[in-house]
């Protein structure tokens, strides 16, 4: 998989598509999944094109990396779910299923996620 400058997230970031934006700092976006799979569904996403996590960590710069844990912990604190929880998972490749070529992580909370896999 190679990265794809027409995805969505590459045209939400142009301002080409619309987001429901929840958190932004220079380096990250945060906005409402339009599928949601729990109560809570943000997604997010880095500014510059990251394929994934692979990518992200392999060709990041430190401060780019801070701003995502940045950004978690400001979803965290905006929905109020330091006690409660969430779940925060990104998908990579074709064995991940990842489905956009455009690193992103879902963050889902608002109550029990369910089990971690299908076969839990």
């Amino acid at each position: 998989m190679s990265y794809d400058k027409n995805n969505i997230f590459a045209k939400i970031l142009r301002g080409e598509a619309k987001a429901e934006v929840v958190y932004e700092n220079k380096d990250v976006l945060c906005f409402k999944d339009i599928l949601p799979k729990a109560k809570i569904h943000v997604l997010i996403i880095p500014k510059r094109e990251y394929l994934d996590i692979y990518d992200f960590s392999k060709n990041a710069t430190d401060i780019e990396k801070q701003n995502i844990f940045e950004a978690f912990e400001s979803i965290i604190s905006f929905y109020k779910i330091q006690k409660s929880g969430c779940r925060i998972i990104t998908n990579h490749g074709v064995d991940g299923r990842q489905e956009v070529p455009h690193l992103h992580f879902h963050l889902m909370a608002g109550g029990d996620t369910g089990s971690m896999t299908k076969n839990s």
